[in-house]
């Protein structure tokens, strides 16, 4: 078979290309060599040609791959077409075969006895390689990115790691991964509007995943006891430097536990990962200190609006009261808000930003939490928590609600608040009542969005810093002509 053929004006680059090291491999295999050292070992290494320098008869270069940089050493004398060699653009793809070696001044490198062109870099690379002054263009190029911010590639490296020790410690706690649907034939699980999109041959609509929520716990009353799945969720709402439209979530569903055991799970939870990842559980975000070291705080919503906004609210506080105290913060009052709505908005307004944390924030009233449990000693709350972290939620928990006939009741009052405009209540699931029918036994679960976790592992203080192809306006068609070669 001939070789691919190449640009024009270009040699044919290889189908395929044997590397037999990593500039990381080379570096640990020679720490210490001499300043003006040769070994007698012969590597084959490739990557991008990230600089290079001519002085004559001998040229310089520096090579990256995934794992590293090492320079390149080309000399008239020994490099194969040294002349070829030097018009190389930075940003070519290259492959170099030569001996390891160190340069009187002691750097480590590879000589270039044998060069090949793997592919040619038709665009300039930005400033040098010293990164994108445009986060637009960071994320909207993020192969680009990827190269040009030594940033961005650890905090996807780091993303990586954080994902494999929850799935590690998870394991090691007899929680078993699953998969569930992406499209659904009706949203739940989540207060949130949906996309909508038609399956042809079924001639329906169908509903991108708001949360994984109900399917797992039909594992659970499938008899599958411990369940977790990590997976892309959609939600049809707007964006900012906490929300994209499609994003990552650990849930999470522990049958014969209760919330307060969820609460043990998830704090010994993410401190474990903090310290497998970044070696400490107390970590830097955004210029202050978070010590993420069990055990975390509990507090319920209506103390820590007493703390934060001075005033001392609960289900027993008269709704009208609860409505002045809204138009007093600002907050923009619906016919349908209940008190627990109301008291919502007022935490949400005037408290959570507030919360450095890490707390867990107890006890939120029925009214806002349809798939919780009743609380077993506060008529009208239910025992569900969220974890605020640096003044954000990071998770959401409760014990799960269980009796199918308080389940449809909660649903019909939400379809009842679809009806009156509110375009992020829940509908009615049928299927998963009928599922209740069969018995879900005591169980606890939990929603962690993995995008804010690992901003929060990797001190991002938005969103897109952490997701490689985030969501973005649509941009006019770029130009499709390669750009000259530099």
């Amino acid at each position: 078979m001939s070789e691919q053929a190449g640009p024009p004006d270009h040699p044919p680059v290889p189908y395929r290309f044997d590397v037999t090291h990593s500039t990381h491999d080379v570096a640990m295999t020679h720490p210490d060599l001499e300043p003006g050292s040769e070994t007698d070992d012969i590597v084959t290494i490739a990557g991008r040609l990230m600089l290079r320098r001519d002085q004559g008869r001998i040229a310089f270069g520096t090579l990256q791959d995934s794992s590293g940089r090492i320079q390149l050493f080309a000399t008239t004398a020994l490099t194969e077409d040294f002349g070829g060699f030097t018009e190389l653009s930075i940003g070519d793809w290259i492959a170099v075969t030569g001996i390891v070696m160190t340069t009187r001044r002691g750097e480590l490198s590879v000589r270039v006895d044998e060069w090949t062109v793997l592919a040619h870099a038709r665009r300039p690379f930005p400033d040098k390689w010293h990164g994108i002054s445009d986060p637009e263009v960071r994320y909207r190029q993020r192969y680009v990115d990827l190269w040009v911010s030594e940033n961005s590639r650890n905090v996807f490296r780091m993303r990586s790691e954080i994902m494999s020790a929850l799935r590690r410690r998870l394991a090691e706690q007899d929680f078993v991964e699953v998969e569930t649907p992406m499209l659904h034939p009706i949203p739940g699980g989540a207060s949130a509007r949906p996309f909508t999109t038609h399956h042809n041959a079924l001639d329906t609509e169908l509903y991108l995943r708001i949360a994984p929520e109900l399917y797992l716990k039909r594992l659970v009353v499938g008899g599958m006891e411990r369940v977790f799945e990590i997976g892309r969720v959609f939600r049809n709402e707007g964006m900012s430097t906490r929300h994209n439209p499609e994003f990552t979530m650990l849930e999470l569903y522990w049958a014969y536990a209760d919330y307060h055991q969820m609460m043990e799970l998830v704090e010994t939870l993410i401190e474990g990962v903090a310290v497998d990842v970044l070696g400490s559980a107390r970590i830097n975000y955004d210029g202050r200190e978070l010590d993420l070291t069990t055990p975390w705080r509990r507090a319920t919503m209506e103390e820590l609006i007493l703390e934060h906004a001075g005033v001392e609210v609960s289900l027993d506080t008269p709704r009208d009261d609860l409505v002045v105290l809204c138009e007093e913060f600002g907050i923009e009052v619906r016919p349908g808000y209940g008190s627990g709505k109301l008291i919502l908005e007022i935490y949400e307004k005037t408290t959570e930003a507030e919360l450095w944390g890490p707390i867990f924030v107890t006890d939120y009233p029925e009214e806002v939490s349809p798939l919780s449990r009743d609380h077993r000693d506060r008529p009208g709350y239910t025992e569900r928590f969220e974890g605020i972290l640096a003044g954000r939620e990071l998770l959401n928990a409760f014990s799960e609600l269980l009796d199918p006939v308080e389940q449809m009741a909660r649903f019909t009052a939400q379809e009842a608040e679809k009806a009156a405009g509110d375009d992020e209540a829940m509908v009615i699931d049928s299927d998963y009542v009928r599922a209740l029918d069969y018995g879900l036994p005591p169980t606890a679960g939990l929603g962690v969005g993995i995008d804010r976790l690992v901003m929060l592992l990797t001190d991002s203080t938005t969103i897109r810093d952490v997701i490689l192809f985030p969501t973005l306006r649509a941009e006019s068609p770029p130009s499709t002509r390669p750009a000259a070669d530099g």
